[in-house]
């Protein structure tokens, strides 16, 4: 931690001076590439230094680690952990609340065509299909028969290669797909679920912070959630220059990709305290998980 704040000789005088500035710097963030990384895309491109970009995979491993000071991550993955004593890290507020579609190429697609087809999911076992197949439940739909491939990527694949296909995907994996090919269409999971809960979208991923940081630098953690709120905002407010970020960092691949897949990613901020509700919400599709159970007050954080 000397290391890390070796800028900062006191919160209240150093940490004021540091954060008054146009960046951001000293603050380290580890995250997952892909649409998730948007989020903090802007604060990303003005402090490369400070994020760190991982596999999916990996995150478990990056909140063992406990080196970076926020991490950008699946809430449930980061509920189940902090419940099981492996992380010490706070859920800071929900940055992605769904990026969910089902797709397929099949001329004038519904889909109630669902029911007498497969389905072609991909995460077996995780939030994401928990919530797909629950939307679906929701409206009535049981697909005829499902499979699981194991992520967006196939799936998007499929969808390109099989012209009876249905799949789950993703984005950004879903605009790039429309792109080779405009006959695809698509239905987000997000208005289903909006439609049977009331609430605009699911608690995907999070920003959680290190308690230790918490303890140790409490006007940082605040500045620099202002710093992420803003620039969360921007991916709604200013698209095109979010577009450019992601593609510099390598988030996406391209301008044309970015600019389609980012207003479909519903990014955006909310506070863990005043998202609570809508984590037990989410939790409650399938508490297995959450860890068995709704997270304890003690894993959200508050000023």
């Amino acid at each position: 931690m000397k290391k890390l704040f070796l800028c900062f000789v006191s919160v209240v005088f150093i940490g004021a001076a540091l954060f008054s500035q146009e960046t951001v710097s000293g603050i380290k963030v580890s995250s997952p590439n892909g649409a998730p990384a948007l989020a903090l895309a802007l604060l990303a491109q003005k402090n490369p230094d400070d994020f760190t970009y991982v596999a999916a995979e990996a995150i478990a491993a990056e909140f063992a680690s406990a080196k970076s000071d926020f991490i950008i991550a699946p809430v449930n993955a980061g509920a189940k952990l902090f419940k099981m004593g492996k992380s010490s890290y706070k859920l800071a507020a929900v940055v992605t609340w769904g990026n969910l579609y089902f797709a397929s190429q099949k001329k004038n697609f519904k889909l109630k065509d669902i029911k007498k087809s497969e389905l072609t999911l991909f995460g077996e076992n995780t939030i994401n299909a928990s919530v797909a197949l629950y939307s679906l439940q929701k409206h009535t739909i049981s697909a005829k028969s499902i499979k699981y491939l194991g992520s967006a990527a196939a799936t998007q694949s499929l969808l390109l290669s099989d012209s009876n296909a249905i799949v789950l995907t993703a984005e950004p994996a879903l605009s790039a797909a429309k792109i080779k090919n405009p006959r695809i269409t698509a239905y987000s999971v997000n208005e289903l679920y909006k439609k049977a809960t009331g609430f605009d979208g699911y608690t995907q991923a999070g920003l959680f912070v290190k308690s230790e940081t918490v303890e140790q630098h409490p006007e940082a953690v605040k500045e620099f959630l202002n710093r992420a709120k803003d620039s969360v905002a921007k991916c709604s407010d200013d698209v095109a220059t979010v577009a450019s970020a992601a593609v510099a960092l390598e988030i996406l691949p391209n301008v044309t990709i970015a600019q389609a897949a980012i207003p479909q990613c519903a990014l955006r901020y909310m506070s863990a305290q005043d998202a609570k509700k809508q984590v037990e919400a989410t939790a409650n599709i399938d508490l297995k998980q959450f860890g068995g159970s709704v997270p304890a007050d003690d894993f959200y954080y508050g000023e």
